[in-house]
């Protein structure tokens, strides 16, 4: 094999990844409007099959070490394998349950297909990108992807509202990233993740220039993944982008976002970590504090898991800050679980809603076991989950990071997180206590195809499954990824 034939090799799941949109959007154009939204999605999940697929294969063949490509700017690793799977599975369990929600909409079209398809792209480019460019270059095609997915309701005026603010911050974040690059740059004279580390290693730790640009590095990072001070518009989008459009920022963008900034942090700056720790410190004690109070006060579901999400992304810098590999093995753990339970939580909502109705209110839960004590299960397996209660992965999720902070000497901020944590289980528990103990207010029947309801209870087993087997499973295969790339 030449040296030019093994860089394409390196990145063959992403280049089949974009050969298949452009098939996919040769058939959008050219195909039969019959059964186009069925075609359309089945299409999507074989190239999404594909890819996984390929991505498996490539993971076995390559063993223990990582390989770059492409002058060392792409890197194929385990980490890079195991979060590249955990988002293609997510984006096609995604492709599932809003099938039925957005073609009763009429926009499961085209459109949704291909944004959703570059975004995923986009995601996988974030995770192996070895150099600042090429992460850039991932993080907008995921950016604008999404920005446009949020707006995909264009009679909305709450998505269009939604997604002018995304955008707007989205940019302004950008801005910040680039600049907190461009200092880097300055300060190591190179754009090379793995020459960045030697250089801040080995010679210029505490370059001021660095460090300046390090602030903005950090505040763009904490835009991306939602948390406070920079967390202003994860509330509005949640509320105001189409339910599966919410799915998707709250699931498989998660994990491109923990690849990106372990990347960033846990790779190229990890001489610096003695600056960025106290930042993400007070990131994530704020995040904790903001999300878990907040959303005691919502009314709306989706306003509610907005402000949860900002605390679990609290939750998932505790480990990023312990700056070990235990703790990104915890916080790799993490994003995978929260991924798999806002999988399930936004795909039950989808479930509740029907044309000309949103089920978006906690009010519209009352009663659900009445109506329907299966819906009604999966959605406590979910809640149980997400408030860390055991034997469900939440709980495992919890306890893997606050071991990791505790190994690091945090011990206040692992007594912090647990009473956070506690407070937290509140408007998780206030929801089964709506469903359970309260009469419906709405008697209308659930309707769901068979596909979405047999995928929502395998979700739903998963999420009790690798709760009950977290170190041979899930935690195991983490901690080995983690070992093996940095």
């Amino acid at each position: 094999m030449t040296f030019s034939q093994i860089h394409f090799a390196l990145a063959l799941p992403e280049l089949v990844l974009l050969l298949g949109i452009f098939a996919i959007m040769a058939y959008d154009l050219f195909g039969k409007q019959v059964n186009k939204a069925t075609n359309l999605l089945l299409l999507s999940l074989v190239l999404l099959f594909i890819v996984i697929n390929i991505v498996v294969f490539y993971a076995y063949l390559m063993g223990d070490g990582p390989r770059v490509a492409f002058s060392n700017m792409f890197v194929a690793d385990a980490m890079a394998a195991v979060l590249k799977v955990a988002l293609l599975l997510s984006v096609g369990v995604l492709m599932v349950y809003s099938r039925d929600y957005l073609e009763k909409r009429k926009l499961f079209t085209g459109e949704f297909v291909l944004l959703m398809l570059f975004a995923t792209l986009g995601m996988m480019i974030m995770v192996s990108a070895n150099h600042f460019v090429l992460l850039y270059l991932g993080l907008e095609i995921l950016a604008l992807s999404t920005y446009t997915m949020v707006a995909l309701n264009r009679d909305s005026a709450t998505s269009t509202e939604a997604a002018m603010k995304y955008f707007i911050l989205g940019a302004l974040a950008s801005g910040l990233l680039l600049y907190g690059m461009s200092m880097v740059y300055g300060g190591t004279g190179s754009l090379d993740v793995a020459v960045i580390a030697k250089t801040i290693e080995f010679s210029r730790a505490n370059d001021p220039l660095i460090t300046f640009g390090l602030v903005f590095v950090v505040a763009g990072l904490a835009f991306k993944l939602g948390v406070v001070p920079f967390h202003m518009w994860v509330p509005d989008v949640y509320q105001g982008a189409p339910t599966p459009m919410t799915m998707f920022i709250g699931s498989a963008s998660k994990i491109a976002a923990f690849g990106f900034t372990i990347r960033i942090l846990g790779d190229g700056l990890a001489g610096a970590a003695n600056d960025w720790q106290g930042m993400l410190v007070i990131l994530a004690v704020a995040s904790l504090a903001v999300g878990n109070i907040i959303a005691i006060a919502q009314t709306n579901l989706k306003r509610m898991l907005a402000y949860s999400t900002i605390s679990h992304m609290g939750f998932l810098l505790l480990g990023l800050l312990a700056g070990t590999k235990n703790g990104y093995a915890a916080s790799m753990f993490y994003i995978i679980s929260y991924a798999l339970m806002s999988l399930g939580v936004f795909g039950i909502i989808m479930l509740l809603s029907r044309e000309g109705f949103e089920a978006e209110e906690l009010d519209d839960l009352k009663g659900l076991n009445q109506r329907s004590p299966w819906v009604a299960f999966l959605m406590l397996v979910m809640m149980f989950s997400m408030a860390g209660i055991p034997p469900f992965v939440g709980f495992f999720a919890k306890l893997s990071v606050l071991e990791a902070v505790l190994q690091a000497d945090f011990t206040w901020l692992v007594v912090y997180a647990v009473l956070m944590s506690v407070i937290g289980a509140f408007y998780y528990l206030r929801v089964v206590k709506l469903m359970y103990m309260d009469a419906p207010v709405d008697n209308s029947p659930i309707i769901a195809g068979q596909a979405m309801r047999t995928l929502l209870g395998v979700n739903a087993f998963a999420v009790l499954l690798i709760g009950l087997l977290p170190g041979a499973g899930l935690m195991g295969l983490c901690l080995s990824a983690i070992q093996k790339t940095l």
